[in-house]
């Protein structure tokens, strides 16, 4: 199915990959690149540079209704993954922070409640995140385990009818404002990793015990903030313990299923600069004639739009075989490796063809730029998809 786009678009997607989406895709696609262009794109400078979390687009962002991507039913679409993808590359051609947040509310924190909890559970939450009535986020990371969560060393013990939690998160994308938080601790019987419902009481206030602190001084992704988190003898309802996680292989398929939604990003990211690129070499005049005229400009044009059609293509084709069933966790690895490398790259061209207006945050490559740096980390660092790559292909792991 061909749709018409804009010529800046039709040149940074090369090779007309958008012409076989479907009409449900290219809707899907066009609403989430309207909404980032007519509602984000005007304040996002703003909220970055004051590190504040845009509020103010939540309920309009809810109106969309694309929140919960792949999940079927609860209030949830239910769309491809190639249409998940659109909605991640649509909004972090705009912004990253605010794709941050869908990835953290709509796809961790949801996906982790769909794939783990009972349908009991499921029905409990997951209508009134999809509706953004309430926000999400999801505490694995800790300060002594990044790369290494498998090791985590919160802990949760069972006391009658509760358990108690205690330990450290780091890094939790909106895990200070948050009002369901889906948490991972070491089970203190068996030793295995479980998965708990840490909520806000009607009065929006945290169970006792759970302390957050927003990490202040970033210059990446400013626009969503993230909570250093102190858990002392939080008690939680044994209801809140989510009935499908047993170890870290079952926090692993929740990863392995939104570690796609981060490639997808990276493209985002790598478009938009791109394009802003491409424009500025048109518009920008040195020694009377256009910089696009120059031998040198063309090249590093043409050599960022090679690599950001092959992140496309790679992230395509993993799209089609996550809708089959068939995608495996090393193949996301390495997508999710390749894209990350490849979009710093193309940000830090960008940023180098605009020259001194490339640090200008009215041009906005310097924030994708940055943005970037976090792509590259989180979900998994572009070592350790290597590691997960490298034993697919040996046979041997690496992380012993």
């Amino acid at each position: 199915m061909t749709t018409t786009v804009d010529q800046q678009t039709a040149t940074s997607d090369y090779f007309r990959l958008d012409d076989d989406l479907t009409a449900e895709e290219i809707a899907i696609r066009d609403k989430v690149r309207d909404f980032a262009e007519q509602r984000v794109l005007p304040v996002i400078n703003a909220y970055w540079e004051k590190a504040e979390f845009p509020e103010e687009l939540l309920p309009p962002l809810a109106e969309l209704g694309i929140i919960g991507t792949t999940i079927r039913g609860y209030g949830c679409p239910g769309m491809s993954r190639k249409a998940a993808g659109m909605v991640a590359r649509e909004m972090a051609r705009a912004d990253g922070s605010l794709n941050t947040f869908l990835g953290v509310h709509s796809n961790l924190c949801m996906g982790a409640l769909n794939i783990l909890g009972s349908g009991e559970q499921k029905q409990r939450w997951l209508p009134a995140l999809a509706r953004i009535e309430k926000t999400g986020a999801f505490a694995l990371t800790e300060p002594d385990h990044g790369s290494d969560s498998v090791a985590l060393e919160t802990s949760a013990r069972r006391d009658g009818d509760h358990w108690v939690l205690n330990g450290h998160k780091r890094w939790i994308g909106n895990g200070h404002a948050a009002d369901v938080i889906v948490l991972f601790a070491r089970n203190a019987e068996d030793g295995n990793v479980n998965a708990f419902v840490v909520e806000k009481d009607a009065d929006g206030r945290y169970p006792a015990g759970y302390a957050p602190t927003v990490i202040t001084g970033k210059v990446g992704k400013r626009a969503i903030l993230q909570a250093d988190i102190v858990i002392d003898e939080m008690r939680l309802p044994a209801a809140n313990r989510l009935e499908g996680c047993h170890s870290f292989r079952d926090v692993s398929r929740v990863l392995q299923a939104t570690r796609g939604g981060a490639a997808w990003e990276a493209v985002g990211h790598a478009m938009a600069v791109f394009e802003i690129a491409a424009d500025y070499a048109q518009t920008r005049h040195q020694f009377g004639k256009p910089i696009a005229s120059f031998q040198l400009v063309q090249s590093r044009l043409a050599n960022m739009l090679s690599e950001l059609t092959t992140m496309q293509l790679l992230c395509t084709r993993m799209a089609e075989l996550a809708d089959r069933g068939q995608l495996t966790n090393a193949q996301a690895s390495m997508v999710k490796m390749a894209t990350a490398q490849k979009g710093k790259w193309i940000c830090n061209e960008a940023r180098d063809l605009l020259g001194g207006n490339g640090l200008l945050l009215e041009n906005h490559v310097i924030r994708h730029m940055t943005d970037m740096e976090v792509v590259s980390t989180y979900e998994g660092t572009d070592s350790m998809q290597a590691l997960i790559v490298g034993r697919d292909i040996t046979g041997i792991s690496a992380f012993n």
